[in-house]
């Protein structure tokens, strides 16, 4: 720790040469005092209450029987899976869309706010099917930035498409950003996915 502390100070200090003593006094005072490198803090997170397996809702009634073989972790395109097993705040979530509720959800880093939406998502999807419903773009999932949009296309891609393969998903969805090409966009607004 304590070589580290030096690196960085040195680092940090080699780009800052203030000419008033007061300044530098100021900062040596609080290079010395190490505000810079407080001591390491280790905080463990509870674990999130379980709320049962993708397999034990679909039985409940809660999702469509199709999600148990969407919603399970694939490593590849054949892969079939294991049922993924979901905390009780993404199940309080799949709850309140299938009662037709608004709902927000807050939760740490990790927890799985991605699925509290998409899950309902696919289920409403695949219950309208059977309900007779037109084809229509059912949902549109807005993302701050690109990059957080491209890591959900790959997940989504996980579990729509492996078990599936490419053309055969259950659910379809397509990316739509300023990275898509003019004719890629055009393909989308021609055939629009689910």
């Amino acid at each position: 720790r304590e070589q580290m502390v030096e690196e960085y100070r040195s680092f940090t200090g080699a780009f800052v040469d203030p000419r008033d003593e007061r300044i530098a006094g100021f900062i040596r005072h609080r290079l010395d005092s190490g505000a810079q490198w407080p001591d390491p803090w280790l905080s463990l997170n509870p674990s999130f209450a379980s709320g049962g397996t993708v397999t034990e809702l679909v039985s409940d009634g809660l999702l469509h029987e199709e999600c148990d073989r969407i919603f399970r972790a694939k490593r590849n395109e054949e892969d079939r899976g294991t049922p993924l097993n979901f905390h009780r705040h993404q199940v309080d979530a799949f709850r309140a869309a299938a009662t037709g509720n608004s709902y927000v959800l807050t939760t740490g880093t990790g927890s799985g706010k991605s699925l509290a939406y998409i899950v309902p998502i696919v289920d409403r999807i695949l219950r309208g099917r059977l309900d007779g419903a037109e084809p229509r773009v059912s949902a549109i999932i807005v993302y701050p930035m690109n990059a957080l949009a491209n890591s959900q296309e790959l997940e989504l891609e996980k579990f729509l498409r492996y078990g599936y393969g490419e053309g055969k998903e259950p659910v379809t969805f397509k990316r739509y950003t300023g990275q898509e090409k003019p004719d890629d966009r055009r393909a989308i607004l021609a055939d629009p996915p689910d």
